[in-house]
């Protein structure tokens, strides 16, 4: 019965997605998306100021760590800059340049610590040229290094960030793969080239362990190469890898991400794409054998017709994306996961994530299809009814009951609330051409000069 609901639905809409989108509706949906971004922001400042993001339901605060690495400021720059909230975007970037220092005694996550504070630091300064935000990008970047001295090259999980010390030898070929974009963008704004050649060596690294079949598992020990498990697939733990394949290609020019991203993307289509009731989805399989293991998609997996579109292959990415509304049609807020061949979700929560925006911007700004922002419109507009609290948004324990969860991640300034603006904005507020969105959704502007920092 809920497939039924859902073909219903598309079926639907389709008149809609058709329908001519006026600028003036985008302009209203784009003033709405402001409106509840200053909103977010004002809870954050007002009970969670100086701290890493805000607990909208009991008016607190959270760190990830024993002291304060500012991440919400952080990832939000470059968002309330891009929005012309210019009264916010001074506020977080005097909270930065005033109260963010990396000299502590601390074990952190280098792959979040990177896409989150080391590229919005390095678009933050590309918007401001404030030089105090690269002296801090590079301040951070120089203690994230020894994370790379593994035999591998592939980096450790965890560096403590004032002794240099590591842990953490398993990962995932999104932590080890998808680092470039930052340190190489740090490299060509400092003249370092040894963050570009680190981050390139574990780029390579994780595509040099590949399988027979040209496809990567979920887990790998970074001291040994060794996979410890074997399952294939592009949602998390994995997704951002293949991102960064194409996107350094196209920050950099680099001729090796290239091939990689060639040779990654006709295994991906041959060995997890999957078709069910004649729709598009992308499962799991074993990465040895190709041997289907799951018939699996989720709110990650939908960053992936974006990177299609992206690519060039429009066809798949309108297919994708398709498959992705039908998700978030089951309960009008997509789940963590479903079964693709039952529709039944495996994960209810919802944790503001952006992917499906992702992939609605990108499908717009590149087909110029109105439907794509009638779309994002439905999304947008489920979003506000579901999410937003009092003081800001709140996650979701299940989008079956809709029951909130405390908690805002500083991405739902740097990603959610950025991607359903700028799907709705003129088109001359970001040079899509010239810049090159990490994974976070900073934007990283693309250089003249393409090739490795020198």
């Amino acid at each position: 019965m809920r497939i039924l609901f859902a073909l219903i639905a598309l079926v639907s809409t389709s008149a809609l997605h058709a329908a001519d989108f006026s600028d003036a509706e985008a302009a209203g949906i784009a003033r709405q998306v402001k409106a509840e971004t200053q909103h977010a922001w004002r809870g954050y400042m007002q009970y969670a100021k100086g701290r890493d993001a805000l607990k909208p339901l009991s008016r607190g605060a959270h760190d990830w760590y024993a002291q304060s690495l500012l991440m919400t400021p952080v990832d939000a720059l470059d968002t309330l800059i891009l929005m012309g909230l210019d009264e916010e975007a001074a506020q977080a970037r005097e909270l930065i340049v005033t109260g963010l220092r990396f000299d502590q005694d601390i074990y952190i996550k280098n792959f979040e610590i990177t896409i989150r504070l080391l590229g919005g630091l390095l678009s933050g300064y590309q918007l401001t040229h404030d030089e105090r935000l690269l002296k801090l990008a590079d301040d951070l970047g120089t203690r994230l290094l020894p994370a790379f001295e593994s035999k591998t090259g592939l980096p450790y999980t965890e560096v403590n960030l004032r002794t240099g010390a590591v842990r953490g030898k398993i990962s995932n070929p999104a932590e080890t793969g998808s680092l470039l974009l930052e340190f190489g963008t740090l490299a060509r704004l400092t003249g370092k080239p040894i963050y570009y050649d680190k981050a390139k060596r574990a780029l390579v690294e994780t595509f040099n362990h590949r399988s027979k079949l040209d496809l990567v598992g979920s887990a790998i020990d970074i001291e040994t190469g060794a996979w410890t498990d074997p399952e294939s697939h592009i949602g998390g733990g994995i997704d951002s890898y293949y991102e960064y394949l194409w996107k350094c290609w196209k920050l950099f020019g680099d001729e090796d991400c290239h091939r990689m991203w060639q040779t990654s993307i006709a295994a991906i289509n041959r060995h997890l794409a999957d078709t069910v009731r004649g729709e598009l989805w992308y499962g799991h399989a074993d990465m040895k054998s190709g041997k289907r293991t799951a018939a699996q998609y989720g709110a990650l997996d939908a960053f992936f017709p974006a990177l299609l579109a992206f690519s060039g292959d429009l066809p798949r990415a309108r297919r994708l994306q398709a498959s992705s509304m039908a998700m978030w049609r089951l309960h009008h807020v997509e789940p963590e996961s479903i079964d693709y061949a039952t529709m039944q979700v495996k994960d209810a929560s919802y944790v503001l994530r952006p992917e499906i925006v992702e992939s609605t911007y990108y499908l717009w700004h590149i087909s110029g299809d109105a439907r794509y922002r009638r779309e994002g419109k439905e999304l947008f507009e489920d979003f506000v009814r579901c999410c937003h609290a009092d003081i800001g948004y709140a996650a979701l324990q299940s989008v079956i009951d809709g029951q909130k969860k405390d908690e805002m991640e500083s991405f739902v300034f740097a990603e959610t609330f950025k991607y359903f603006y700028l799907l709705f904005a003129p088109s001359k507020t970001l040079d899509f051409d010239r810049v090159v969105f990490n994974t976070e959704a900073h934007p990283l502007r693309r250089s003249a000069n393409s090739g490795k920092p020198q």
